[in-house]
């Protein structure tokens, strides 16, 4: 098992560090898993929206636009022209001769040639910004509702070129959940989006082929392994049960047979190791008290040779994932939490539903665990410095490198927190179904 690190100085019973999370690897869940999240504006043009700007609202947007800009420049242009037009358009000269007087129409009487033409160049005046401003009236409802039809048709126009950029993403999101032998297999014009699902697809082989490499590699080598060294343990179990050996050669083959114990557990773990690293495809609804308790059950004939106390405080947590990895886990935990305790100590594993899903705790006494050695502690063969590495009762140091693999299967999260009078607290968290 996973061992923690002695305490390198300090104060006894003080930690040298806060709590730690140790997150597990980046997984990107699903759309529906991310709608109900907040958005949270980023850097850009479109940081400002107070929702998240996809390319189709981009395009959208670009496309309405550029339309509003060529209509409000195509307006300004043919205002100018309007108004170059009205101002070039003469009008009737007037004479007064003698007496004659002219009533216009606001009751005015213009008894001098002056008077009349300037009232003919107010009147000119004033009826020519009466017409520019109908014409702006109309053009700017006009333009108004083009735009209006420029966005909407922007936003039908924007996904249908993208139809193809959904089908990749659908077709991706598939294979990653469940299917790695599905294929995008895009038909239409050879453009951007089909060069593009092409790729796609030739990286999906060349996984495909990649997975059934390493499966047919683990199969192998769990079968390769195994059997020599069973071979071996049956050797040594029948040289011992002579009664005619020696005891040096006794002593040989107690010393061999521990060895040999130790390389199938390193074997064990390894490939438990790599199958653990895949994602899960397949997830049923799994009670983690039920899972607890089966561990318990496993750790407790060892717990009492060791004089650790185990503590069970078990409440309903469902949880959505595979059984018997989430029991590898939490046996995991626990093995680690008694080899790595005190006579006298105890260990108490806990179970209960959070929101989102499923907790499990398990917390021990134990040396005092500095807090920057906590990221390492995750680490495949990490022991306590000048351990024996013959020596199997502490497993090989995989244990919590598994515990972490199989998090991250589950999509899950582990967190380690030192205990102030020594030990650590592993809080597990599995989402639920």
């Amino acid at each position: 098992m996973t061992t923690p690190p002695p305490p390198a100085g300090g104060p006894s019973g003080v930690p040298a560090g806060g709590p730690r999370a140790v997150p597990p690897k980046p997984l990107h869940p699903p759309r529906s898993a991310r709608s109900n999240e907040a958005y949270v504006p980023g850097d850009g043009v479109l940081a400002w929206l107070p929702f998240r700007p996809t390319i189709r609202m981009r395009l959208t947007l670009l496309y309405g636009g550029m339309f509003l800009m060529a209509g409000v420049v195509l307006l300004l242009v043919m205002y100018f022209f309007v108004q170059q037009a009205l101002q070039e358009v003469g009008q009737p000269h007037l004479v007064l001769n003698g007496q004659v007087s002219v009533r216009t129409p606001d009751n005015l009487t213009l008894s001098t040639q002056s008077a009349l033409d300037q009232w003919l160049n107010d009147y000119r005046a004033f009826q020519a910004g009466q017409a520019l401003n109908t014409l702006l009236r109309k053009l700017l409802t006009v333009l108004v509702c083009l735009a209006v039809i420029a966005f909407a048709a922007g936003y039908a126009m924007a996904g249908r070129v993208l139809r193809p950029l959904g089908r990749i993403t659908r077709t991706a999101r598939d294979v990653a959940s469940s299917d790695l032998h599905r294929r995008i297999e895009l038909d239409g014009p050879d453009d951007e989006l089909k060069e593009l699902a092409d790729t796609f697809d030739d990286m999906l082989d060349r996984l495909d082929r990649s997975f059934d490499s390493q499966r047919r590699f683990v199969a192998n080598a769990s079968h390769e392994l195994r059997t020599p060294l069973a071979i071996n343990r049956t050797l040594l179990e029948v040289q011992l049960s002579d009664p005619a050996a020696s005891p040096d050669l006794q002593q040989l083959g107690r010393t061999l047979l521990a060895t040999n114990e130790r390389s199938e557990q390193l074997v064990e773990g390894l490939l438990l190791l790599a199958r653990s690293e895949n994602e899960l495809t397949d997830r049923r609804p799994v009670e983690l008290a039920e899972v607890a308790a089966r561990a318990l059950e496993q750790t407790r004939a060892e717990a009492d040779k060791r004089e650790v106390e185990l503590r069970s405080k078990p409440d309903p947590a469902l949880v959505a994932g595979n059984g018997v990895l989430l029991e590898r886990l939490a046996l995991n935990l626990l093995q680690n939490a008694v080899r790595y305790n005190t006579a006298g100590g105890w260990v108490e594993l806990a179970t209960t539903q959070v929101p989102g899903g499923g907790e499990l705790v398990v917390s021990n006494t134990g040396p005092v665990v500095p807090g920057y050695e906590l990221e390492h502690i995750f680490e495949p063969f990490r022991r306590v410095k000048g351990a024996d590495r013959t020596r199997s009762d502490r497993g090989v140091g995989l244990g919590l490198s598994i515990v972490r693999s199989v998090v991250r299967a589950h999509g899950g999260t582990i967190e380690a927190t030192p205990r102030a009078g020594g030990g650590l607290t592993m809080r597990v968290r599995i989402p639920s179904p």
